[in-house]
C-alpha cells in the first residue's frame, strides 16, 4: 500500500471559508455537529434572518428527533399481503405496466403490513444508486475505526475534499454558504472547489449532485485503499489514480461498492451501483458492471437503516439524517399532502428522447423514462400517526414522471391515512 505524503485535514481558518452543501437533507440544527454550512443558512432562513426558502412543518425535526424507529428489530420483509397489494394496484388504475412498487406499513411495528407489485422488475434507478455509495463510505469508516465513532465523525467533518476530474461534469447546482459573511452562492461544482467530506456527501444526497457523487466515490475507494492513512495528499491521489493499472482500479471499485451490499444482507442481483456518476470518474476508473435496483431490495435497504442494521446503529442513524428532506421538496416528496410529514427521501431519473417518435422532454422520455423514488414517511412529523416506507420505480413513456410520482405520493398518503384510521 502506498503511503500518503501528508494529511488533508481542514484547519479552523479554512473551515470558515470552504464551500458548503446545498439543499435537501439533514436536520437544520446539525451545523455544529457536522460542519455542513448550508444547514446554518437554512436555519437562519427559517427564522427570517436571511432571505431564502422556509421549510414546511415536516422538515423541522431536530437531531434528537431523527432517530431509528425499529432499533433492535431484526425481522426481514414480511410476505406480501394480498389485500394490501390489491389496494396498491388500484392506485395505478388497475394496471402495473411501467411500474414496480413496494409499501411497508409500520403504523403498528409489531404487525407490519407489506405490499409489493412487480417485485422482480429491475432497472437503472439513476441517482437512487447514490444510497449504495453512502453505504460504501460508511462501511469503510466502520472497517477502519470499528470502535471509534468520534474518529469516523472527525474524518467526515475535517477531511478536505478538492474537486478534480472525478467531479467533471454536472449541471446540478449546489449551495455554497459562508457563515461569516452570510453570503450564499448557487452554482455547479467546479475543479478546485473545496469542502469537507461531510459536505460532499450532503451535496451528493441533497441536490443530488453527480459531481459530488464522483468525489465521494473517489474518497470511498481511497479510504478502502489507505485505511488509517486516509486521507492521502492531493499529489498522492494523482499518483495513485494515474499510475495504478486500470484493471486494478476496477477491482478496487468492485470491492468498495459491491462488498458492502452483500455484507449488509442485500443482494447484488437486485441492488448495484456499477459505475461512476460522472464522465470524468468513468474515464479514471472503468466501471465494474451495470447499475440497477428493484423495489423490494430498495425497501430492504430502508428497513435495515431503520433497524440500525446498515453497517451499525451509528451509521444507520447518520444515513437516515442525510436522507431527511430539509429544503425544497421535489417529485414524490413534493406532494402537498406530505407537508406535515417528515420525509426521508431520494429520487433519481434517466430519460431519453427521439424526436422522430413524437413529443418528448425532461421527465417525458419517449425512448426511456425512468423515474425512481424511495421514502420513509412519518406523518405528522414527530407523531407518526402514519408511518410507512415506499419504493417506486417507473418507466412510462411520454408521461411527466415527476408529476406522476407526486400524484402517487398523494394517493399513497391517503391510503395510509385510511389504514391508520386517521
Amino acid at each position: 500500500m502506498s503511503r500518503p505524503l501528508r494529511h488533508r485535514f481542514l484547519v479552523p481558518a479554512l473551515l470558515a471559508l470552504c464551500c458548503a452543501a446545498a439543499s435537501h437533507a439533514y436536520p437544520l440544527d446539525g451545523y455544529e455537529t457536522t460542519g455542513i454550512r448550508r444547514l446554518e443558512e437554512l436555519r437562519l432562513a427559517n427564522e427570517g434572518k436571511v432571505n431564502d426558502v422556509r421549510q414546511p412543518p415536516g422538515a423541522l425535526l431536530g437531531l434528537d428527533q431523527v432517530d431509528l424507529r425499529l432499533a433492535g428489530k431484526d425481522w426481514d420483509l414480511p410476505a406480501p399481503d394480498p389485500d394490501f397489494s390489491r389496494k396498491l394496484q388500484a392506485l395505478l388504475g388497475g394496471t402495473m405496466d411501467g411500474y414496480a412498487m413496494a409499501v411497508l406499513d409500520l403504523a403498528d411495528p409489531q404487525r407490519p403490513r407489506y405490499a409489493e407489485l412487480r417485485g422482480d422488475y429491475r432497472q437503472n434507478v439513476g441517482s437512487v444508486g447514490k444510497i449504495a455509495v453512502v453505504l460504501a463510505l460508511f462501511q469503510g469508516l466502520a472497517d477502519t475505526y470499528p470502535q471509534d465513532i468520534e474518529a469516523r465523525r472527525r474524518v467526515l467533518r475535517t477531511t478536505t475534499v478538492t474537486a478534480d476530474v472525478f467531479a467533471q461534469r454536472d449541471g446540478h447546482t449546489v449551495r455554497m454558504y459562508d457563515p461569516a459573511t452570510r453570503k450564499l452562492v448557487r452554482r455547479p461544482i467546479q475543479a478546485g472547489d473545496q469542502a469537507s467530506l461531510f459536505e460532499y456527501v450532503d451535496w451528493m444526497l441533497s441536490p443530488s449532485s453527480n459531481s459530488a457523487a464522483g468525489m465521494v466515490m473517489r474518497e470511498a475507494m481511497l479510504l478502502r485503499q489507505y485505511g488509517k492513512d486516509y486521507p492521502p495528499s492531493e499529489a498522492e491521489i494523482r499518483r495513485f489514480f494515474t499510475q495504478t493499472p486500470k484493471a486494478e482500479l476496477t477491482r478496487l471499485s468492485e470491492a468498495t461498492f459491491y462488498e458492502p451490499v452483500t455484507r449488509n444482507g442485500l443482494s447484488l442481483e437486485r441492488l448495484r451501483q456499477g459505475s461512476f456518476f460522472t464522465a470524468g470518474g468513468k474515464s479514471m476508473v472503468p466501471g465494474a458492471g451495470d447499475s440497477y435496483g428493484t423495489a423490494p431490495e430498495l425497501m430492504r435497504y430502508l428497513l435495515r437503516v431503520e433497524q440500525g442494521r446498515l453497517v451499525d446503529a451509528w451509521s444507520s442513524r447518520e444515513i437516515k439524517r442525510l436522507l431527511y428532506v430539509t429544503e425544497r421538496r421535489i417529485r414524490y416528496a413534493s406532494a402537498p399532502q406530505l407537508n406535515e410529514a417528515a420525509v426521508y427521501f431520494k429520487s433519481g431519473s434517466l430519460y431519453e428522447c427521439n424526436k422522430a417518435l413524437g413529443p418528448c422532454g425532461q421527465y417525458r422520455g419517449n425512448v426511456k423514462n425512468y423515474m425512481n423514488s424511495i421514502a420513509i414517511v412519518e406523518s405528522p412529523a414527530g407523531q407518526r400517526q402514519q408511518y410507512y416506507m415506499v419504493t417506486l420505480i417507473s418507466n412510462v413513456l411520454g408521461k411527466n414522471s415527476a408529476a406522476d410520482h407526486q400524484a402517487l405520493a398523494a394517493r399513497i398518503q391517503q391510503l395510509m391515512s385510511g389504514a391508520s384510521g386517521k
